[in-house]
């Protein structure tokens, strides 16, 4: 009977519970009829909303999105493996994470976040128009991967996601630069990054070495730009030093700062090897005193910001007249100064006057050195003055007029300033003491890097010098 009553009814359609929306496109927006047009977008905004999204295309209905959100999910929930594979669906890497930072913030602002560091880094880490690699959502709908204020570009290196419950679904790229909640968030993202990587530095020195070696060039670029987050960031970074083969951090170099130190003594330079030979540091070598090496670009940079840290000035060697007589040497004993110390004596007072003379057009001042004790000379610049790097750098560049002065300082110890102070009191010594202060000034510069301005009459007044101590 009942099978009689199904048979003589007519079928009914089925309504399915919800929405239908139609669009009508304009001819100019033809492409979005096309699957795979419209399966892009779906994955790009969409793909890890709540609920699943179908389309039906040549007779076949398929899903297009995750329809889950990973970052919601409790971290007791998601396996290391789930996180791997996250981070390089999300930051279209192939690596492992370094590190994976989870975290669901509540209160006056909801957002939660999932940021990776990455083990590798990127090829184009140090390219100028690089954006970080995070991603804005809304409730779970992606809105950019383009928010300027939401990581700083010295943090550019992160990979992940940031879901706000707080933003407008339909907000815009120029609201969301100066945004509030972005802000917010942004300051909360950085606090938490930062002390994640001081955790890290103390419980696992090895492996923030390996992480600081990869990204600490970045970081650093934070030293300059952000005053703010200054100390923060030189408590976490690392240097090269003339006292470790390894990394040192600062905290490591006040602790073995010697007595009578009152500054962090730094030079810098383009290969740390090549630098511990500087005949700058021959004083501090001498006296047991340690140097940082600081051999990369950003260095010039955020030394010219930072001044000091933990009340300890940052001094560098190749600046100004360095004043060591205040520490103990190897033997515990200080040197006595007098105030003849900064007074040229008068048996080199012949020689600088004709040094000065000789190189007037190419060096600001010739002095006595109180950092060399076995090189016969060497090129510093005054306080306050452009480093020496830097003004390579920047002639490099291009930026042309950016040479700046130099300061000859010779070793009155050395056996050839020596000869040539007593051969400066005689008659005639004039044309031998000028071809040596070029041979001097060409050396300093050889020591620096830098060819001779004149590499043809350098030659020729070494072959003479040769000559002549031969005949």
């Amino acid at each position: 009977m009942v099978a009689a009553v199904l048979r003589s009814k007519k079928p009914r359609q089925i309504r399915r519970a919800g929405t239908s929306i139609e669009m009508k496109l304009k001819k100019d927006a033809k492409e979005y009829s096309e699957s795979l047009r419209v399966q892009t977008v779906i994955k790009t905004y969409s793909d890890h909303v709540g609920l699943p999204v179908w389309i039906n295309a040549d007779g076949k209905s398929e899903q297009i999105n995750e329809a889950a959100a990973l970052w919601q999910r409790s971290k007791s929930d998601i396996t290391a493996d789930q996180y791997t594979e996250f981070y390089r669906h999300t930051a279209h890497a192939f690596d492992e994470p370094w590190l994976t930072l989870h975290n669901k913030a509540e209160g006056v602002i909801a957002y939660t976040s999932l940021i990776f560091i990455p083990e590798q880094a990127p090829f184009d880490l140090f390219d100028p128009a690089r954006r970080h690699g995070v991603k804005l959502y809304v409730r779970k709908v992606f809105i950019t991967d383009e928010c300027e204020g939401l990581v700083p570009s010295w943090l550019r290196f992160l990979k992940g996601v940031v879901d706000s419950e707080d933003l407008p679904l339909n907000v815009s790229r120029e609201v969301l630069q100066n945004n509030p909640v972005v802000a917010k968030i942004s300051k909360a993202l950085i606090k938490r990054v930062l002390n994640e990587l001081k955790k890290k530095a103390e419980k696992d020195a090895e492996g923030y070495a390996a992480f600081w070696n990869t990204f600490g060039q970045v970081l650093k670029e934070g030293i300059y730009e952000d005053e703010a987050r200054r100390e923060e960031l030189l408590k976490l970074a690392l240097f090269k030093s003339t006292e470790a083969d390894g990394w040192v951090s600062l905290d490591d170099y006040i602790a073995r700062m010697k007595e009578g130190q009152e500054s962090i003594y730094l030079l810098t330079g383009d290969k740390s090897e090549t630098m511990k030979t500087s005949p700058m540091l021959e004083a501090f070598r001498a006296k047991g005193v340690e140097v940082l090496l600081l051999d990369e670009p950003v260095d010039e940079f955020w030394t010219m910001s930072a001044d000091a840290y933990e009340e300890k000035p940052f001094t560098s060697v190749s600046r100004g007249d360095i004043d060591l007589s205040a520490i103990a040497g190897k033997d515990g004993k200080k040197e006595e100064k007098s105030e003849d110390d900064d007074k040229v004596s008068d048996d080199l007072a012949p020689l600088v006057a004709m040094l000065k003379l000789a190189l007037e057009n190419q060096v600001k001042d010739v002095r006595e050195s109180k950092r060399l004790t076995d090189s016969a000379c060497c090129l510093v610049v005054d306080e306050g003055d452009m480093n020496m790097r830097l003004q390579k750098m920047l002639k490099a560049s291009g930026q042309l007029g950016m040479e700046g002065e130099r300061i000859l300082e010779i070793n009155a110890k050395h056996p050839l300033i020596a000869s040539l102070a007593s051969k400066a009191k005689g008659d005639g010594a004039g044309k031998a003491v000028e071809d040596m202060a070029h041979l001097l000034l060409d050396q300093a510069m050889i020591l620096e890097g830098e060819l001779p301005k004149d590499p043809a009459a350098f030659a020729k007044r070494m072959s003479d010098a040769m000559s002549r101590s031969v005949a």
